[in-house]
C-alpha cells in the first residue's frame, strides 16, 4: 500500500519503579496519516471521450478516471462521455468520498467499508484510511444486502452460483448462505451485479490479500470470523448516477468521519468481540 510506511509505530511507555517493583504498561499505538498529494483544483467537467486523448494519460491519471466514473478500462473506452476532474495530479483518495481518519476505529486492526450510494469502497487500519477504489454493486433486481459481515472463504478463481459460465477472480465470500462476496468482474459504471461487490482486478487482489479467512470448528460451526465488512446506504436506481453531481458540487458524495462513525457504532461491540476472539486464537497458535 502506497506510502503507508510509518502508519503504525509501536512504542512502550517507560516503566517506573515503586517500592523496587517494576510495572510495564501495555503497548499503545501511535497512528500517523500517510503523506498524500492534494490536487490544486476540485472541479469536474463532463467530456466527450472521443475528444480526449486517453492514450496520452499515465496509469495514475487513468486510475483516477476509472474510479471517478466507477468503470473499468473496457467500459471507459466504450463510453461516449465521462466525468473528468480538472486536476488529475492528486492521489486517488482525494477523488473518492471516504474520510482519511476515523478515530472510532482506533483499536480496530482492519475493516472494509462498501458504500452503496457512492459505489466505492475503503479499507482502514487502526482508524487510518489505507486504500480506496470503485465498485459496482447489486442491480435493482438483486440488491446487495447491507449491514455487518465478516470475510469467510476465498478463492483465486471460482464460478458464480448464478451462472457457471461466469468466472470470478480473487473472490472473497462475506455471506456464505447468500453467496455474496467481492471479486473481480467487469465494471460498466453502475450497479450491475447479482448482489456481489464487483471490483477492478488490482483492487480485488488487494482485498484478497488484505482480509483474513474464517476458521471453522466443523462443517457447520464457525470458530473464528474473518475481517469485518460493513456495507451501507441505498442506491437510487431511478435517478442520475450520483457521482455526476460532482460537476456542480465537488463535495456531493463526501462521507464525513461523523457519518461513518454513526454507521459503525451499532456494530462496534460485535467487531471488537470477534477481533478479541481472533487475537486469542492466534496467540494460542503461536
Amino acid at each position: 500500500m502506497k506510502r503507508i510506511t510509518g502508519l503504525l509505530f509501536i512504542f512502550f511507555i517507560a516503566f517506573t519503579s515503586c517500592n523496587k517493583e517494576n510495572t510495564t504498561e501495555q503497548p499503545t499505538f501511535k497512528r500517523a496519516l500517510p503523506e498524500r498529494s492534494k490536487p490544486k483544483n476540485y472541479t469536474y467537467s463532463y467530456l466527450n471521450t472521443k475528444e480526449m486523448n486517453l492514450d496520452s494519460l499515465g496509469t495514475k491519471e487513468i486510475d483516477i478516471l476509472l474510479a471517478v466514473n466507477r468503470m473499468d478500462e473496457t467500459y471507459l473506452k466504450k463510453t461516449d462521455s465521462i466525468l473528468v476532474p480538472t486536476d488529475l495530479t492528486g492521489d486517488l483518495e482525494f477523488y473518492l468520498p471516504f474520510p482519511f481518519e476515523v478515530k472510532a476505529l482506533d483499536s480496530i486492526k482492519k475493516i472494509i467499508f462498501f458504500s452503496y450510494p457512492s459505489e466505492s469502497f475503503a479499507t482502514y487500519e487502526y482508524g487510518i484510511l489505507t486504500h480506496v477504489g470503485p465498485t459496482n454493486m447489486g442491480k435493482e433486481t438483486a440488491i446487495t444486502p447491507t449491514g455487518l459481515f465478516f470475510t469467510n472463504w476465498k478463492a483465486e478463481e471460482t464460478t458464480s452460483t448464478v451462472n457457471d459460465e461466469w468466472l470470478l477472480k480473487w473472490n472473497f465470500n462475506v455471506a456464505n448462505n447468500l453467496g455474496v462476496g467481492f471479486h473481480q468482474y467487469e465494471l460498466p459504471g453502475f450497479p450491475a451485479s447479482h448482489s456481489c461487490m464487483r471490483l477492478r482486478e488490482k483492487d480485488a487482489k488487494m482485498l484478497f490479500d488484505f482480509a483474513e479467512q474464517w476458521v471453522l470448528e466443523n462443517d457447520d460451526k464457525v470458530k473464528i470470523k474473518g475481517t469485518p465488512v460493513i456495507v451501507f446506504g441505498k442506491y437510487d436506481f431511478h435517478a442520475p448516477k450520483p457521482w455526476l453531481a460532482l460537476k456542480n458540487d465537488p463535495d456531493a458524495l463526501k462521507i464525513t468521519e461523523e457519518e461513518l462513525e454513526t454507521i459503525l457504532t451499532p456494530h462496534l461491540e460485535d467487531i471488537k468481540k470477534e477481533e478479541k476472539i481472533r487475537d486469542e486464537y492466534q496467540a494460542q497458535q503461536g
